[in-house]
């Protein structure tokens, strides 16, 4: 489990399904079997060198996230490690599950900031996209400060310290970054839908028909 609070960036090297990660600022402890987020995919330490490590990456991951293609980056990633019970949630709870690919459609530089527009490369995933709302981009918690088309395309601003602590200052029109929507928002959609078709008293609780006769919607 993450936060989407990058703690530092690194440099990737592919040889194949092995990938070698050097951080580059920022190093923090890091033991064999540790759970690490590389730009918003949860992998394992699998070898540790002097400020570098290495993980292994199915077909699947190289096929459906950036780490399959990242010379649009130079091969800069964000790292993040897991969340320990002591810590502080800075962020949002960030699984390390990609949902899927977003493509930048739009960077506008504003006095103060940066407001970046991100489309849904598969559109399935716009509903769960809530103004002000949380979503992880490249491993960042960052918010939702527009939406358009239903969710489809949405907007997100990025202040100085986030632009130049991770990799989206690289970032160029027409690029793809992951995306993972808001954990909490899967769990309750999955819950109203199974409580629709059971009549237990547990259920009822969240059955959406009931949410509404009760004045929550």
């Amino acid at each position: 489990m993450f936060t989407g609070i990058v703690k530092a960036i690194g440099k990737l090297r592919k040889n194949n399904n092995q990938l070698s990660i050097e951080i580059l600022d920022n190093y923090f402890d890091i033991n064999i079997g540790d759970s690490i987020a590389v730009d918003g995919i949860c992998l394992t330490a699998k070898e540790i060198f002097e400020h570098t490590f290495t993980v292994d990456v199915s077909e699947e991951t190289l096929e459906k996230t950036t780490l399959g293609n990242k010379s649009n980056f130079d091969g800069i990633v964000n790292i993040e490690p897991a969340l320990r019970i002591s810590d502080r949630l800075g962020g949002h709870i960030v699984s390390g599950h990609v949902d899927g690919l977003g493509e930048i459609v739009k960077i506008d530089k504003l006095e103060k900031s940066w407001l970046l527009s991100i489309r849904w490369e598969d559109s399935y995933f716009s509903k769960y996209i809530s103004l002000k709302g949380s979503i992880c981009v490249n491993g960042i918690s960052l918010t939702i400060a527009d939406q358009k088309n239903n969710g489809e395309i949405f907007s997100i601003a990025i202040i100085p310290h986030t632009w130049e602590n991770t990799n989206l200052k690289f970032l160029s029109v027409g690029q793809k970054v992951n995306l993972e929507a808001d954990t909490l928002i899967k769990y309750v959609e999955r819950l109203l839908l199974s409580g629709e078709n059971k009549t237990s008293p547990s259920s009822e609780i969240i059955n959406s028909n009931w949410l509404k006769d009760n004045g929550w919607n």
